[in-house]
């Protein structure tokens, strides 16, 4: 079981494991927004677990860099095709080197975008200018991504009750 924790404003930050989240709770960093069903006993304590904290205070620390995954290139570009605009589902979707990786061009998000399989394989080891396929958006990092950062309602690992929080 996770939990989901939401900051002070109720935006989801993360998912921790359920032990960390009442460890959250007994120190006083957080409060419970949402429980499971199911009760956590100790010989001296029983609570139900929770399924979604909020934290007390604002983040003490920077905001966390964004990983770089090919699910987070896809949220960032939208799920779109950087070359032709189509959008797609993402099991119809590759990412592309604009430098490619033959003339030394890094996997990193200033020099990787989404692309439909029709235009990687059109524009092939050349550059989109070479290929005369112009981006639709110069690719960088991203400061943040839609969607709780990759958690997606109705995906089954989700539990329902985090639903409302992930819109």
């Amino acid at each position: 079981m996770r939990t989901l924790v939401l900051d002070k404003g109720y935006l989801p930050q993360r998912i921790v494991p359920w032990q960390d989240a009442i460890s959250m709770l007994w120190i006083g960093k957080a409060e419970i927004v949402e429980e499971y069903d199911l009760v956590v006993r100790s010989p001296s304590v029983a609570m139900r677990m929770p399924s979604i904290v909020r934290l007390r205070r604002g983040a003490s620390r920077a905001p966390r860099r964004i990983k770089f995954s090919r699910l987070n290139v896809f949220l960032r570009d939208g799920f779109r095709c950087q070359y032709c605009g189509a959008e797609a589902p993402m099991h119809d979707l590759t990412y592309d080197h604009v430098l490619p990786r033959s003339r030394g061009g890094r996997t990193c998000w200033e020099n990787i975008v989404t692309s439909c399989r029709d235009c990687n394989t059109r524009k092939a080891a050349r550059t989109p200018r070479e290929a005369g396929m112009p981006l639709s958006r110069e690719p960088k990092r991203p400061t943040w991504l839609p969607g709780g950062g990759g958690i997606r309602r109705g995906d089954s690992a989700v539990p329902d009750a985090w639903g409302a929080w992930l819109s």
